[in-house]
């Protein structure tokens, strides 16, 4: 007899984990922070954030950690998303050029549709959130390179 394969569970949907970050966060530290807020790890499809940030060492970390692409985005592309925040700061826009980081940079890669499942969530030194995307993304492979994926202001989202 043969075991029956689980049916998938349609319900699921791909997640971007969205991150902030001071210059110079301990790796340890945002990993930690990226683990709490993940429910699901094996349905985080990609680590979003603003362009700046995409050298920082705890960047990288966590997008190994998790075996995803990081993908990156500049000010003005995540402050389009400021409508959609939970929590859109003033200090924020006034370091970066758009009003959140994490929350911003979760729900750009997610997409028009996608929906915050898990607000800015803190660290002494960076900021997480989590959104959950309805669209469809392609293939991501588990093994990462040293090249992240990057993305511009000229980038739509679907």
């Amino acid at each position: 007899m043969y075991a029956k394969a689980p049916s998938p569970d349609i319900r699921r949907r791909p997640l971007v984990l969205g991150l902030g970050c001071e210059r110079g966060t301990p790796p340890a530290e945002l990993v930690a922070l990226a683990v709490s807020v993940v429910a699901r790890p094996g349905d985080v499809a990609f680590v979003a954030t603003l362009d700046t940030r995409a050298g920082e060492p705890a960047m990288q970390a966590v997008a190994e950690h998790f075996s995803v692409p990081l993908v990156t985005f500049p000010a003005d592309r995540l402050e389009a998303e400021t409508p959609r925040l939970a929590n859109p700061s003033d200090i924020v826009f006034a370091h970066t050029g758009c009003h959140g980081v994490a929350e911003a940079a979760a729900l750009a890669q997610a997409g028009a549709g996608a929906r915050l499942i898990v607000g800015k969530t803190k660290s002494a030194h960076a900021t997480a959130a989590v959104a959950e995307s309805f669209q469809a993304f392609g293939a991501v492979s588990s093994a990462l390179d040293s090249a992240s994926l990057h993305s511009d202001s000229s980038r739509e989202c679907a």
